[in-house]
């Protein structure tokens, strides 16, 4: 701590975590500008809210098969009624050309 490499090491990951946030963004306004994205304020994660009628499960597996790993919101809703399509879309983990490669992969897909 008193060296200082912590607070350097803090800086750097907070700006690299920046930057993928910032290509997932990027890539968004670019392959789906049409689509909303939420939950960009904390963390690792961004929401992609699907047009209406989209079938969540569709897309994902349509993404699979473009080699592109997604995760849905309705596993994680649990009400009587059939939620909004929503995807999680994770860059926590994930290199910025991995983000850009995975949104032009699946650009088709947006509409």
């Amino acid at each position: 701590m008193e060296s200082g490499r912590y607070d350097r090491h803090l800086r750097r990951v907070r700006a690299e975590y920046a930057a993928r946030r910032e290509t997932l963004v990027a890539g968004l306004a670019r392959h789906a500008p049409h689509l909303p994205v939420t939950g960009l304020a904390a963390g690792f994660h961004a929401i992609l809210h699907l047009p209406p009628g989209t079938g969540e499960a569709a897309f994902i597996g349509a993404a699979a098969d473009r080699g592109v790993g997604l995760y849905g919101m309705a596993a994680l809703h649990h009400t009587d009624t059939d939620p909004p399509p929503r995807l999680i879309l994770g860059f926590g983990n994930t290199s910025r050309h991995r983000i850009e490669a995975g949104l032009t992969a699946l650009a088709g897909l947006f509409g």
